[in-house]
């Protein structure tokens, strides 16, 4: 009859949606690949320079197939390095190049002899003394130039073939006179500048004239003088003078 035709139709179609319901309503519930981040470095750390290591993504359920395989190869790459971030670098060393002086302390080894093996500072008349081979003169030489020399005495009649290494343990302080908050001696410290000097001692006063200053640099018994900017670069023994402004 058409009737229960009609009713069989109607009762096939309800069967057919509510399989193609169930069937998308499998699809959606399949887990996919899910990243967790863990939280990001504070702003002030990026801000100031300091190096940021940008947290890996945790892979916590993986569906498979190509699109779970691109997720995995990006939750394994390396983080990039933030822009303007640079790798610190090394302190620059000099002493190689370095002209000794008075008031430089050095640390002078010699290998297999412990009672010459010590710590020795460079008297105002430019020497150090040691055992055996008494003064040693060092003002103006490097200290490669000093190993050799005290490697010599040695060999003169006391070790067949010394091994010598020297050393700077402390350079000699610079002086900071005018018009800064605290003037005085202060210990040298690698890679300075007239800026940091400053700095050292305490900054400016209010009269104080702030672009220039006056550098004295002594060496080998003789003295040059320069008005330079505050950027220059400060060596051992120098007199940073900052003068008074007139308005």
């Amino acid at each position: 009859m058409p009737v229960a035709r009609a009713f069989r139709w109607s009762i096939l179609a309800a069967s057919l949606a509510a399989s193609a319901a169930l069937t998308l309503g499998g699809c959606m519930q399949t887990a996919g690949p899910v990243a967790v981040m863990q939280p990001r470095a504070d702003l002030d750390s990026m801000a100031y320079g300091q190096p940021y290591n940008a947290p890996q993504p945790v892979v916590v359920a993986d569906g498979g197939g190509a699109i779970g395989a691109l997720r995995n190869s990006f939750a394994s790459s390396p983080a990039p390095m933030p822009v303007g971030y640079a790798a610190p670098m090394a302190p620059v060393r000099y002493d190689a190049s370095y002209h000794l002086d008075a008031g430089d302390k050095l640390r002078v080894v010699v290998y297999g002899q412990e009672g010459l093996t010590n710590s020795y500072a460079i008297d105002a008349g430019g020497s150090i003394t040691m055992p055996l081979i008494g003064a040693v003169p060092a003002r103006g030489r490097t200290t490669a130039g000093l190993a050799g020399e005290i490697a010599a005495r040695l060999r003169n009649g006391y070790i067949r073939e010394p091994s010598v290494a020297v050393e700077i343990e402390a350079y000699r302080p610079f002086f900071i006179l005018g018009e800064v908050t605290a003037p005085g001696q202060y210990p040298y410290v690698p890679n300075m500048t007239v800026e940091s000097a400053v700095a050292i001692a305490g900054g400016f006063s209010p009269r104080a004239k702030r672009d220039v200053v006056t550098i004295t640099h002594t060496e080998n018994g003789g003295s040059m003088r320069a008005v330079v900017p505050l950027g220059t670069p400060l060596n051992p023994g120098d007199t940073v003078f900052v003068g008074e402004r007139w308005f």
